[in-house]
């Protein structure tokens, strides 16, 4: 990828680990284990490791925003 300077930039990263996902949400470690081990949350599994996917972050958000209509 090349910005507008010339520069090439870094792909987005797609997988995070969970305090990297619980940095994104704004929520700690554990909070994003109990949202993977309730289901609200899917994750992938390599192994141990327990990764997130960023698109299932967004669309976390997305789905959970709140509209405040004061009619």
């Amino acid at each position: 990828m090349t910005t507008q300077r010339g520069k090439t930039e870094r792909p987005r990263k797609r997988l995070y680990s969970i305090p990297e996902a619980g940095e994104y949400l704004g929520r700690t470690p554990w909070a994003i284990r109990e949202m993977i081990w309730k289901g609200k949350l899917p994750a992938v599994r390599d192994g141990r490791r327990i990764l997130l996917d960023i698109e299932d972050l967004d669309r976390w958000i997305e789905v959970n925003k709140v509209v405040r209509n004061d009619d």
